[in-house]
């Protein structure tokens, strides 16, 4: 059978997202599937409650190089290899999401956010063709509507090493949850090793602007270039709610009244600070 990793960043503030996660991670798919939550080490007995045999708790700092040192107070990390920028919080966390898919010995690691929750069965034979992994591709998404994103695709063009964006629009590859090849990503991070000549970790934390995804997608179309370890696919099976403002529970029904056919999870984004007790009540309605 094949194996399935999932690979959860969390911290304090999105616990209870997180609970519910675990939860709907543990009813819809089979014992064999494993999920790590990765948190602050300050966050470990909060979220130890959640540990057991299918799910491990561990901490941010299990995933980085003892070069990098968390700055009390603030969202932020320092590598003493290079001292300035220091590390954004955000950029820290895809640090941990790349090195824990790449240390990963499952045929497919799927990253999967506090603010996810699954409502359907799956097993790691829905991400794969045989040996290879699926991965979200969404052609022409890209242009100068979402400037951060072509950012995203010129800095990872330059950590591996490929000629500047000739022009737009560009795939998006950002989805939720995401599949990953472990294989691959190892594979990526030695490219940019031997591209940058520094270690990976500081090579990507040297950026002011990075998307992991778009570092994957990128990798694997323009660097691999091969049916034969990858493929793609537009739907990210998951329905998802990615605005900033608040639903009401008429609103967040309205939005579950859209859930595909296909769709074996919902996102609700954490940012749009959606009521627990709302999110619940929508989300059992919906089960029943």
């Amino acid at each position: 059978m094949k194996r399935l990793d999932i690979i959860t960043p969390s911290f304090a503030p999105d616990f209870e997202l997180c609970a519910d996660l675990q939860r709907s991670v543990l009813a819809h798919t089979p014992d064999s599937v494993r999920q790590q939550i990765i948190v602050p080490r300050r966050d470990l007995a909060l979220f130890g409650q959640l540990a057991g045999p299918r799910v491990r708790v561990r901490p941010v700092a299990d995933f980085l190089p003892r070069s990098l040192f968390a700055v009390p107070g603030v969202n932020g990390w320092v590598n003493l290899r290079r001292p300035f920028p220091p590390l954004r919080g955000w950029i820290t966390q895809q640090i941990v999401k790349l090195a824990a898919a790449a240390r990963s010995d499952a045929d497919v690691v799927l990253l999967v956010d506090s603010d996810i929750e699954f409502i359907r069965p799956f097993d790691a034979g829905l991400f794969l063709d045989g040996d290879v992994v699926r991965f979200y591709r969404k052609p022409d998404e890209v242009d100068q509507r979402l400037p951060r994103h072509v950012r995203w695709h010129e800095v990872s063009r330059q950590l591996l090493g490929l000629p500047p964006v000739a022009g737009l629009p560009l795939p998006d590859y950002i989805c939720w949850p995401a599949p990953w090849d472990p294989r691959l990503v190892r594979d990526l991070l030695a490219r940019v090793q031997q591209v940058t000549g520094r270690p990976w970790p500081t090579a990507i934390g040297a950026q002011l602007h990075f998307s992991e995804e778009i570092l994957y997608g990128v990798y694997l179309d323009e660097v691999v270039r091969a049916a034969s370890v990858s493929y793609a696919v537009d739907d990210m099976l998951c329905h998802d709610y990615s605005a900033e403002e608040p639903l009401d529970d008429a609103g967040l029904r309205s939005f579950l009244s859209g859930v595909g056919p296909a769709d074996i999870a919902v996102m609700v984004s954490a940012k749009s600070r959606t009521p627990m007790a709302v999110r619940r009540a929508a989300m059992a309605a919906f089960s029943a």
